[in-house]
């Protein structure tokens, strides 16, 4: 089932759609800092600095008077550009962008059901070895040390972002932006320059802007590779496996 945005889920975790989050009064059509209570919780999703370290993201939402032309409201305007899904050569369906996009460029949203963690994990155990696992896992670690989980299944509803394939040099980078609520919109937006007709790829472990990766995690244990599905991003700092994320299955 299509949807534009992330809804929730059966287990009732979260619903991404309520308004929690109280509006601006700013009269103008566009609002600034720091007069926007809104741009003053952090950063905009309109003026992202993709190369320097991420803090938290807040677009104005439904409560605030501003307009729709405002340029505090880019993520929640939906897809802008020009996407088709087709088929690759090794990795199943992939999706590409019929014209060029330039770095910084909000592509699209990875949309699903907003699961909890008890449901993702019956999800994940009632999967077979030959079910593809949507499943996304967002951990987000504040300063206090505490850990925000987002869990996205767009298995059953979901938007295009389903399609889009792991690379271990991706061409987008994925954003939690917050509109009405603390509940997130995953957000990808270009983190180069991508040519019409390249392959949009993200990396799944969200290791954009992280460390490289441990030895340990590109040469998994004999009983994990079994379990972990081999990458065909085709790159030469390729990790041979696609990242693997054991918290939700079962203990190997």
């Amino acid at each position: 089932q299509y949807s534009p945005g992330s809804v929730a889920g059966a287990d009732g975790h979260a619903d991404p759609t309520e308004i929690t989050f109280p509006g601006c009064s700013c009269l103008s059509s566009s609002c600034v800092a720091p007069g926007c209570p809104c741009l003053c919780r952090g950063a905009s999703s309109s003026t992202l600095q993709l190369g320097a370290a991420l803090g938290p993201v807040f677009e104005c939402n439904a409560l605030c008077s501003c307009g729709d032309s405002c340029h505090n409201r880019l993520v929640q305007r939906g897809l802008q550009l020009p996407l088709q899904v087709f088929q690759t050569e090794k990795k199943g369906w992939g999706l590409r962008a019929l014209e060029p996009v330039a770095k910084g460029t909000f592509v699209c949203e990875y949309a699903g059901e907003v699961l909890g963690y008890q449901e993702a994990r019956r999800r994940i155990q009632a999967q077979t070895a030959k079910d593809s696992n949507y499943i996304l896992v967002v951990r987000e670690h504040l300063h206090s040390g505490e850990v925000l989980e987002t869990i996205v299944d767009p298995t059953h509803v979901g938007n295009v972002g389903r399609f889009l394939n792991h690379s271990c040099e991706p061409n987008l980078v994925m954003v939690p932006v917050r509109v009405d609520s603390m509940v997130p919109r995953l957000a990808l937006f270009a983190a180069t320059d991508i040519a019409a007709g390249e392959e949009l790829c993200y990396d799944y472990s969200g290791r954009f802007h992280n460390s490289p990766v441990a030895n340990q995690e590109q040469k998994p244990s004999e009983e994990e590779t079994g379990v972990r599905k081999p990458c065909y991003c085709g790159s030469p700092k390729c990790a041979s496996f696609l990242p693997w994320d054991s918290s939700l299955f079962p203990t190997l």
